[in-house]
C-alpha cells in the first residue's frame, strides 16, 4: 500500500510502498477513504516534537472495515468507521473515571514488544504509526478501541475531520470548558480546530463569539460558522485591548487554538473576572508561559484540553447527527481536496495560511 512517511525531522513526507500485516487480536484493517491534514502532524514534520522514525503520519481518518482480527466484536467488514487517536483501554483509572481521552495504558491496545510490526518496508524495517493510526495511507491497521462506527449516510471525506480537529475544538468548548448560554467567548486562531470551537460556542448558545486571526479569509469563514465579532491580529498591536473593548472588560471563556506561548498569554489576559482560558493548541514542549500571579486573585483560570475531553464513541455520532441536520457545518471548513501525492503541497498551503482544512481522498 502507498503511505506518506516521515523519514527525518525536520523534513517533508515521502510516498512509499509499505507492507501492512494482517489484523491481530483486537485489530481492524481499514480501507482509508478520507484523511484530514492536521497542524499537529506539521509540528512533527518541523521537528518541534520528536518521534520515532520512520513513521506514517496522519491521525484524522475515516474508512471502511476490510477485515477484523480475533476477539473483535465491535465492527465487521463493510462497516463505516472514523478513527480517533483517543484509543482507550477501558480498564485504567482514567478510563474508569470517565476520561477515556486520558487513557493511561496504551500498552493494552498496542502490539506487544517484539511482535511483528503492523507496518513495514520491503526490507523488513518496522514503520511506526502517528498516534497509533497512521492515517496518510491507503490502509490502516488499528485497535478496535480507536474506532467508532458511523452511519453510511455520513460522507467519509467529511467524517474524517470529526476524528480529530472537530472533536478537539468542539469538545474543548462544550466538554472541557462547559461554555454556558449567553456567555462571551473568544477563539484565537481560525484554522480547523479554531473553527470547530467557534461552532461549539454557537451551538452552546454563547452571546458573543469573537474570533482572532491574521487572515481575513479565515475570519470570513468564521463568520459563516458562528463568529459574531472579529479581530485581525495583523492589523492591530493590541489584540487583548480590542477584545476587552468589544466585551466591556473581557470574555468569560477564551480558547487558544494555535499552540504558541504568546497567544496563550493573550487568551489569559483577555479574561473577565472569573473567566476561563482553555489551551487547545500544541505549544512546543520547551516553551514556557509566564502569567501575573495577582490575576489569580480574580479567580481567572488557565487550563488545558486533551482532544476536547472527548468520549468519542458517543460524541462523534452526536456530531454526525448535528451535521446531517444542518447544525454542525463541515463542508464549509474544507478549503481543498487533494490526493496522497499532494500531501506536502497541502502542508505548504497550511503553513502559508491559505486553507482552513485540507482533505486527502483515496480512490
Amino acid at each position: 500500500m502507498k503511505a506518506a512517511v516521515l523519514t527525518e525531522q525536520p523534513g517533508d513526507l515521502v510516498i512509499e510502498d509499505l507492507t501492512i500485516d494482517k489484523p491481530g487480536r483486537g485489530e481492524v484493517l481499514i480501507q482509508t477513504v478520507g484523511a484530514g491534514l492536521c497542524h499537529s502532524d506539521l509540528h512533527f514534520m518541523e521537528g518541534l516534537f520528536r518521534s520515532q522514525l520512520p513513521i506514517v503520519m496522519g491521525h484524522e481518518s475515516a474508512g471502511i472495515v476490510q477485515a477484523v482480527g480475533e476477539d473483535v466484536d465491535y465492527v465487521k467488514p463493510g462497516d463505516h468507521v472514523v478513527a480517533c487517536l483517543s484509543i482507550f483501554c477501558g480498564q485504567c483509572k482514567q478510563c474508569l473515571g470517565g476520561h477515556p481521552n486520558r487513557c493511561a495504558n496504551p500498552q493494552a491496545t498496542s502490539r506487544a514488544k517484539g511482535a511483528a510490526p503492523r507496518l513495514s518496508r520491503a526490507d523488513g524495517t518496522a514503520v511506526e504509526q502517528m498516534a497509533r493510526l497512521g492515517g496518510f495511507a491507503e490502509e490502516m491497521l488499528v485497535h478496535q478501541n480507536g474506532l467508532v462506527k458511523v452511519i453510511e449516510e455520513m460522507p467519509l471525506d467529511k467524517a474524517c475531520l470529526i476524528g480529530c480537529g472537530i472533536t478537539t475544538g468542539f469538545g474543548a468548548v462544550v466538554r472541557t470548558a462547559g461554555v454556558t448560554v449567553g456567555s462571551t467567548v473568544c477563539v484565537i486562531g481560525a484554522g480547523g480546530i479554531g473553527l470547530a470551537a467557534v461552532q461549539g460556542a454557537r451551538i452552546a448558545g454563547a452571546n458573543k463569539v469573537i474570533v482572532v486571526d491574521v487572515s481575513s479569509a479565515k475570519l470570513e469563514t468564521a463568520g459563516q460558522l458562528g463568529g459574531t465579532h472579529f479581530v485581525n491580529a495583523s492589523q492591530t498591536d493590541d489584540v487583548v485591548g480590542e477584545v476587552k473593548e468589544l466585551t466591556g472588560g473581557g470574555v468569560d471563556y477564551s480558547f487558544e487554538a494555535i499552540g504558541r506561548s504568546q497567544t496563550v498569554r493573550q487568551a489569559f489576559d483577555m479574561l473577565a473576572v472569573g473567566g476561563t482560558a482553555t489551551v487547545i493548541g500544541m505549544v512546543p514542549s520547551k516553551d514556557e508561559v509566564t502569567l501575573r500571579g495577582i490575576d489569580f486573585l480574580q479567580e481567572k483560570k488557565l487550563q488545558g484540553s486533551m482532544m476536547g475531553s472527548n468520549q468519542f464513541r458517543t460524541d462523534i455520532p452526536s456530531m454526525i447527527d448535528m451535521y446531517l441536520d444542518g447544525r454542525l457545518l463541515i463542508d464549509e471548513m474544507v478549503s481543498a481536496t487533494i490526493d496522497l501525492e499532494g500531501v506536502n503541497e497541502g502542508y505548504r498551503m497550511m503553513k502559508n495560511g491559505e486553507v482552513a482544512r485540507t482533505v486527502i481522498t483515496f480512490d
